[in-house]
């Protein structure tokens, strides 16, 4: 796959994700822990972007405040001008199933669903016509070369595998936000190879991508990368 070149259309796009100021702290038994500091940044619409950075840098930290699944000790981020911070629960969890796709480093799919209905939950969380979601699985599950396993339940499929339906069920309800931590950091080269073809042809169709990695193909083919070092970006 051909290095992407960058052009001057991002320029020319708003943000999808603007970042202000936006630190994180922990307190782990009254123990200060400073993860993030003031990291200042906009993801265009269309944008691929990969963050870097050691282990322990605030990677997965960054992803789940992107995410609206933590919220900054300081600062803000904003997903198409819509504050999330501003949002309370209900308010952020429908803003984020319609907006916002997300694969987790460990996949987190039920394990006492099936694969359809994994990738289902979404759906149906925003009450999707049953023939809508049944048609919409298929396609997908198709997409990820994984249709035969619809009946099968999380523990009967390799690591690959759920991380292929793990992208299916991020993608379900369309998001043209998609993140995701280290989607290959645990595979073997062939499968990585088939996540790295998921990955392309979402942001080829106009999604816009954030991902965690340190994977060189995926960071070749994303148009700008976002380093983290010791709390701060650097890059």
């Amino acid at each position: 796959m051909a290095l992407k070149q960058e052009t001057d259309r991002s320029k020319n796009m708003k943000a999808a994700v603007s970042a202000t100021n936006v630190s994180k702290t922990y307190y782990v038994d009254n123990i200060h822990v400073q993860v993030l500091e003031n990291l200042s940044f906009d993801v265009k619409e269309g944008e691929f972007v990969t963050i870097t950075g050691t282990s322990g840098s605030g990677k997965t930290t960054l992803l789940n405040l992107i995410a609206g699944i933590d919220k900054p000790t300081n600062g803000s981020i904003k997903i198409l001008d819509e504050d999330l911070g501003a949002k309370d629960e209900d308010a952020l969890s429908i803003f984020r199933c319609n907006n916002i796709g997300f694969v987790f480093q460990s996949y987190n799919l039920i394990s006492t669903l099936t694969i359809a209905e994994n990738v289902a939950f979404p759906m149906e969380w925003l009450r999707k016509s049953p023939e809508f979601i049944d048609e919409r699985v298929k396609e997908l599950l198709t997409k990820v070369h994984l249709k035969n396993r619809a009946e099968h339940f999380p523990f009967q499929l390799s690591g690959g595998e759920q991380q292929r339906i793990a992208f299916a069920r991020a993608l379900a309800n369309d998001p043209f936000l998609l993140l995701a931590d280290e989607p290959t950091g645990n595979l073997d080269t062939e499968t990585g190879l088939r996540i790295i073809e998921i990955l392309h042809e979402a942001n080829q169709n106009g999604k816009t991508l954030i991902v965690a990695t340190h994977d060189e193909k995926i960071l070749k083919l994303s148009d700008r990368k976002l380093r983290l070092d010791q709390t701060k970006l650097v890059g």
